[in-house]
C-alpha cells in the first residue's frame, strides 16, 4: 500500500508534445468553426438590412415627376371643369415606369374614386364636354412601342373627371399610382371662371 502511494507521488509525467499539439489543434478548430458561424450570421443580417433599406428607398422615391403645365378643359355651359391633361417624365436615375400596371385615383370635396377606369384614348372634345365621365388614358411621346416610360420619353395623361367634373373654385386631386415607387399627386383648384381650355395653377 505504501509502495503504491510512493509510486504515485513520484510519478511526474505530464503532457507530451504530441498531446499538447492535439489539444491545441482541437481548440483552434472549435474556435474557427465558432468564428465562421458568427461571421456568417453577421453577413446574413447585413445583407437582409441592405435589402430592407433598398426596398424602402425604392418605395419612398417617386419614379416620375410632373413636367410642364396642367391643362384644364371645361364645359362652359355647365360651368364645370370636366377634363385635365398633364405630362410626366422619369426622375433622374429611376428605372422605367410601366404605365400598363399604373392606376389612377381621384378625390374632390364630393367624391373619391380609388381606381379610375382606363380607356385607350380620350379626344379633346370629350375632355371639354365630360361625356365619358370618370376615365383616363395615356400616350407616351417618343415611345419605342411598349408601355414603359423610359429615359428621354414623356407620357401625356388625360382624364375625364368623375362625377361630371368640378365646380368653380373647388379643389381636386389626381393620384398617379405606379406599381413601384411613391404616388405622384397632382392637386389643383378649378378657376372662378370656367373656359373651354385653361392653365390650372
Amino acid at each position: 500500500m505504501n509502495r503504491t502511494r510512493k509510486s504515485l507521488r513520484h510519478d511526474k509525467r505530464g503532457f507530451t508534445g504530441l498531446e499538447a499539439a492535439i489539444v491545441l489543434t482541437a481548440f483552434v478548430v472549435v474556435a474557427a468553426v465558432f468564428s465562421y458561424v458568427v461571421l456568417n450570421a453577421g453577413f446574413f443580417t447585413t445583407q437582409k438590412s441592405k435589402e430592407v433599406i433598398h426596398t424602402g428607398v425604392e418605395q419612398a422615391t417617386s419614379s416620375a415627376e410632373l413636367t410642364g403645365d396642367v391643362t384644364g378643359y371645361g364645359n362652359t355651359t355647365a360651368n364645370k371643369l370636366t377634363g385635365v391633361r398633364f405630362y410626366l417624365e422619369l426622375t433622374a436615375g429611376e428605372h422605367p415606369m410601366d404605365l400598363a400596371t399604373t392606376t389612377m385615383a381621384y378625390t374632390s370635396e364630393n367624391a373619391h374614386v380609388g381606381n379610375v377606369t382606363y380607356t385607350t384614348s380620350i379626344a379633346e372634345t370629350v375632355l371639354k364636354t365630360g361625356n365619358d365621365t370618370g376615365s383616363w388614358s395615356y400616350t407616351i411621346l417618343g415611345s419605342d412601342g411598349d408601355s414603359l416610360l423610359e429615359k428621354g420619353e414623356k407620357v401625356e395623361i388625360s382624364m375625364v373627371l368623375p362625377e361630371n367634373g368640378v365646380a368653380a373654385n373647388k379643389r381636386f386631386s389626381i393620384e398617379v399610382k405606379p406599381a413601384t415607387g411613391a404616388t405622384i399627386a397632382v392637386t389643383r383648384t378649378a378657376p372662378a371662371s370656367i373656359d373651354a381650355v385653361m392653365n390650372l395653377h
